[in-house]
């Protein structure tokens, strides 16, 4: 992460905006277990029996969870819950709404509260330059100079629109009008529920790996979120995420 020191570009409240390369993802609660899977799938076969599942060791059932995930028998794999607060700049966000079937959201509004300067500024490691037509493109690394572009560029923008923010405020413009000046590289924060079948569609089309069967180009900030996810799930569910990945990382 980095950040800017206060200095003559401060917003007339005196709050000096500050830059951001890196997203967080905090679990914030869940309800998720590889046992939510096998009690979920054995109601078929077992009936009341099936709730035995819930104090058992997953571990000797390994092999149901994989033969759903290969067979795409997705329903078993809804019966749980994942919350993450989630910081990111607003373009990641409108990213996210994409993803509509098994997912919730609750982002702060601009309506209601005034929003913190705080913007997204990509890091070193963020490949700059697209090459190739549409549909047929990849992202290469940009030189020093187009950094230093980017980094200057965009900062000299997002202090004057904080600026214009704050300026509309402080003449008694109402803030979900004072809003529209400013730009999508503003960081937010939302909380978004899903459980593992929808995580599992969410990080097939958002993430890169080599497991994939089905080759996924995402942003690469919203694959930063989409990373972090997958972290915190892996470590709740790790039998399906196992199978998960030996699978070619296809929700079921």
């Amino acid at each position: 992460m980095s950040q800017t020191p206060a200095d003559s570009a401060a917003s007339p409240d005196g709050t000096a905006p500050s830059f951001r390369s890196e997203v967080s993802v905090e679990l914030v609660k869940h309800s998720a277990a590889d046992s939510d899977v096998l009690w979920a799938a054995r109601v078929s076969t077992a009936g009341e029996q099936s709730l035995e599942e819930l104090q058992k060791d997953p571990e000797r059932s390994k092999g149901l969870i994989n033969f759903l995930m290969r067979d795409r028998h997705g329903s078993p794999f809804e019966h749980n819950s994942m919350t993450f607060f989630v910081s990111a700049p607003i373009f990641v966000f409108r990213e996210f709404m994409r993803h509509r079937v098994g997912w919730s959201y609750n982002e702060e509004s601009g309506r209601y509260r005034q929003l913190e300067p705080v913007f997204y500024v990509p890091g070193e490691s963020r490949k700059l330059v697209q090459q190739g037509r549409p549909g047929k493109y990849e992202f290469v690394e940009g030189t020093r100079e187009q950094h230093e572009l980017t980094s200057r560029v965009m900062e000299d923008s997002y202090r004057r629109s904080y600026e214009a923010y704050q300026e509309m405020l402080a003449a008694g413009v109402a803030r979900e009008v004072a809003r529209a000046v400013l730009p999508v590289g503003l960081f937010s924060s939302m909380y978004a529920t899903c459980n593992a079948r929808s995580l599992m569609h969410f990080l097939g089309l958002r993430t890169q790996h080599e497991q994939a069967a089905v080759p996924s180009f995402p942003q690469r900030e919203i694959e930063m979120v989409g990373e972090q996810m997958e972290a915190h799930w892996a470590k709740l569910m790790p039998l399906t995420y196992a199978a998960f990945n030996a699978n070619g990382r296809i929700a079921p």
